[in-house]
C-alpha cells in the first residue's frame, strides 16, 4: 500500500514516520527546509511514554508529482494551504485515490472534496500534540490515536495503522468530533501567549480562566448555530469551562487527566510563532468569530485572541501573565 504524506511538517513527519517504522511504504512531500533536515538526520520519533523509533531511509520529496503513485494520501498541510494543496494533488492523483485530511479546523475536508471530485476524501483529526524538537526529532507529547470519518475505503488500511500504534477510531458524526476538538484547541493561542509548556500553563487557574472564557463563548455560539460538539473527555463539552475555573487544588484532584501531559508539550501555534510562521488562528478561534457572525452574534473573547496572535505574528510578542491576559480578554480582573 503506497502512502504519501502531503505537507509533511510536525504531524505529517510523526504519523508518516510511525507508519514507516512499522514496515509500511510511505513517501513524504513537504518544504525544502524539512527535506534537507530529514536528509541529514533521518527521523527520530519519541512519545510521552518514553518510546523511541528511528527511521533512516526517508523518501522526502518537494514536488507534487511524488504523490502520483499513491493509493492513500494523508494531507497534513496548514489550513491556509489546503486549497493550493488540493489543486496540486488534482494534477497528479489517479481517480479513486483515498485522501484523508488530518488537519486542524472544521472545513478542510470540504475544500479538498470541492477540488478532488474524482478521489475519495475523508475527514480525519489528530487528537495529540507533536513538537518539532529539531534535528529530525518529532515528539508526541499527549496521548491519542487517530480519529476519522467512518468510511469503507479505510477498511484495508486499519491493520497497518494499528500495527504502527496509531489505531483509527471511526466516527459516524465526524463534524461533532471536529467541533469538540476545536473547543479544546481554543487554548492554543493562550498557550502561545503564555510562552509556557502546556502542563505549566494549565496548572495555573488564571490561564485556565482565559481558556474557560473562550470556550464558554464558543459553546454559546455553537448552541445558537444548532451544533452539538461530541464528548471527547470525561465531562461533556458544556461543562468544561466550569471545570477549568476550579481552584488549583480542586482542579488537580478532579481533572488530573487534563494535566497528564508530557512536560515538553506545547501548542502548534506556539511553535509557529517561535518559527515566525503565519499561524492557524483564523481556523481556530477565528472559526468561532465567523460562526458567531452567521447567527447574528459576537464573540469578543475569541476575536481578541485572534487580534493578539496577529500582533504576535507581526513581532509584538511577549509572555502574558494569566491575570493580565484574562483582564485583556474580558475587561475584568482575574
Amino acid at each position: 500500500m503506497a502512502v504519501v504524506v502531503y505537507g509533511a511538517g510536525g504531524i505529517g513527519c510523526y504519523v508518516g514516520g510511525r507508519l514507516v517504522a512499522s514496515g509500511m511504504e510511505v513517501g513524504f512531500v513537504g518544504r525544502p527546509r524539512l527535506a534537507g533536515e530529514v536528509a541529514e538526520y533521518g527521523l527520530t520519533l519519541t512519545d510521552y511514554l518514553g518510546t523511541e523509533w528511528r527511521v533512516d531511509d526517508v523518501r522526502y520529496a518537494t514536488t507534487p508529482d511524488a504523490a502520483a503513485s499513491a493509493e492513500l494520501v494523508l494531507v497534513t498541510v496548514k489550513s491556509a494551504a489546503t486549497a493550493s494543496a488540493a489543486e496540486e494533488l488534482a494534477g497528479v492523483l489517479r481517480p479513486g485515490v483515498v485522501v484523508v485530511s488530518f488537519q486542524n479546523g472544521v472545513r478542510n475536508a470540504e475544500v479538498l472534496r470541492e477540488r478532488l471530485p474524482e478521489q475519495v476524501v475523508i475527514t480525519g483529526m489528530v487528537p495529540f500534540n507533536v513538537l518539532n524538537r529539531g534535528g529530525g526529532v518529532f515528539h508526541q507529547g499527549t496521548q491519542g490515536g487517530l480519529d476519522v470519518e467512518d468510511h469503507p475505503a479505510l477498511d484495508e488500511y486499519e491493520d497497518a495503522f494499528r500495527r504502527a500504534g496509531l489505531p483509527l477510531t471511526r466516527h459516524a458524526d465526524m463534524v461533532a468530533v471536529q467541533w469538540a476538538k476545536l473547543l479544546l484547541n481554543l487554548n492554543n493561542p493562550i498557550n502561545a501567549l503564555s510562552d509556557l509548556p502546556l502542563r505549566d500553563e494549565l496548572s495555573q487557574r488564571a490561564y485556565r480562566r482565559c481558556v474557560a472564557a473562550a470556550q464558554a463563548e464558543a459553546i454559546d455560539v455553537l448552541a445558537a448555530a444548532g451544533i452539538e460538539p461530541a464528548q471527547l473527555m470525561a465531562v461533556p463539552a458544556r461543562r468544561l469551562p466550569t471545570v477549568l475555573r476550579l481552584p488549583d487544588f480542586l482542579f488537580r484532584r478532579l481533572a488530573s487527566k487534563m494535566l497528564a501531559i508530557d512536560p515538553h508539550a506545547r501548542s502548534s501555534l506556539w511553535e509557529d510563532l517561535r518559527a515566525r510562521r503565519r499561524t492557524e488562528i483564523d481556523y481556530l478561534n477565528g472559526e468561532i468569530v465567523q460562526l458567531a457572525a452567521t447567527v447574528g452574534r459576537e464573540a469578543p473573547v475569541n476575536a481578541k485572541l485572534v487580534e493578539l496572535i496577529r500582533a504576535a505574528e507581526s513581532g509584538s510578542r511577549r509572555p502574558w501573565t494569566g491575570d493580565a491576559l484574562y483582564a485583556e480578554l474580558t475587561g475584568r480582573r482575574a
